[in-house]
């Protein structure tokens, strides 16, 4: 299995965002598919301030290869000036849910 597909954690701040990014990648192929988890907690350091917020997560599944373009997308369409867009690799999983991902996003 050459193509590594990972999960990218991306937090909004609220709901209507998270779909709207969701609904770009899916469109564009970026992505397989997104988990929206509505209402999490953060606490986070922002401009020398200990801040809490209620937010949104958005759990990407995509191929390896398409983080850059995925970052990218988000970036223009997030409202955060520092939006989290971290990606972590699926060291395993079902065969047939990964090769679905694969076959759904498109070839770099």
């Amino acid at each position: 299995m050459n193509v590594h597909v990972v999960l990218i954690l991306v937090t909004t701040a609220n709901k209507a965002e998270a779909e709207q990014i969701s609904q770009s990648l899916v469109e564009k192929k970026l992505i397989a598919c997104c988990n929206i988890v509505d209402s999490v907690e953060s606490i986070f350091y922002w401009k020398n301030e200990i801040c809490k917020e209620s937010e949104v997560l958005m759990l990407l599944k995509t191929k390896k290869e398409l983080f850059t373009l995925v970052e990218k997308e988000i970036k223009q369409l997030h409202s955060y000036e520092n939006p989290e867009i971290v990606a972590l690799p699926i060291i395993c999983g079902s065969e047939e849910y990964l090769s679905w991902v694969k076959a759904e996003t498109k070839k770099s």
